[in-house]
Formats: C-alpha cells, structure tokens, sequence
C-alpha cells in the first residue's frame, strides 16, 4: 500500500486498527512511534547495485492502555512527515514488535489494515543458477537416483 492509499482509507475509517498475518490484533493501545523513510542501498548476489526507498510506520505498545489512535491523528503525523522529510507516495513497510522486529508491507481489508508478511527472494535468479520454478522430476526417478547415489557405507545419510 502506498501512502496516498492510507491517507485515502483514514479520511474515512471509523478506527485504526492494526491485524497481525496470524489474525490477532495489534493492541489498541499502540503507538506509532515513527513516521519516516527508509533508504536501502545494497549490491544483489548477481552484482547489481539496488537502490530501495519506503515509507516506515513503526509500530509500538506502551503500557498506556488509554491510548487510542484515531484516524485524524495519523493523518497529521503523516501530513507533517510529508512537510518536514519531503515524503514522496512510497509503499509503506511496518515494523511491529513481537518476538523480534519484524517487517510487513500494508494492507487494507475495508475495515482493518493488514500487516502482511514479508518474504526475502534472490534478486539475481538469471545469475545465480536458480530455476525458476520448482524442479520437475518423475517420482518413479526418486527410487533409482536413490539406489545409484546412495549405497551402505556411502556416507550419503
């Protein structure tokens, strides 16, 4: 989701609600705790140079169980980052604490926003050697590749 979507879905949530990939929800007493953007600069396993920009929401539970944010809030908080760091309409990524940091990218499903989970990938596919997709082998090869490569003694299990 990018930030202009948000913005859109705030100018009309009735609450801002947070849900986690496993259904729970993020406890209504958070706070975002920052609004920012996030440059990633990196080389790929390919050796291409990547430069990577998003929109941060960091997301933080206090023991302020009174707290409740509302939709005309964040947008302020949203509004005074665009002001202050010249926040272009990136995606937006949210880290969230749970057992450790994590990171998911946003979504909405009319009511909630959705902290959906993020995957890492090879970048570099075409120059890695990775197949596309997954390796097609005939099951009745399994047993012969088996019996040829791995013998008692072997040291192959």
């Amino acid at each position: 989701m990018k930030l202009s979507e948000i913005k859109k879905h705030l100018e009309t949530a009735e609450a801002v609600n947070f849900q986690l990939p496993d259904g729970n929800m993020v406890p209504e007493h958070f706070h975002v705790t920052e609004v920012g953007i996030i440059t990633k600069d990196f080389i790929d396993c390919g050796g291409t140079v990547r430069h990577e920009k998003v929109a941060n929401f960091q997301l933080w539970n206090a023991a302020d169980y009174e707290h409740r944010l509302k939709a005309g809030k964040l947008l302020k908080i949203i509004a005074l980052s665009e002001k202050v760091l010249g926040m272009e309409d990136l995606e937006i990524e949210v880290e969230y604490q749970d057992q450790t940091i994590g990171k998911y990218d946003l979504g909405y499903d009319g009511t909630n926003f959705t902290l959906l989970s993020k995957q890492t990938a090879c970048l570099a596919n075409d120059k890695c050697g990775i197949p596309e997709g997954k390796l097609k082998i005939a099951l009745n090869m399994l047993g012969t590749a088996a019996k040829e490569s791995c013998t008692p003694g072997g040291g192959c299990c």
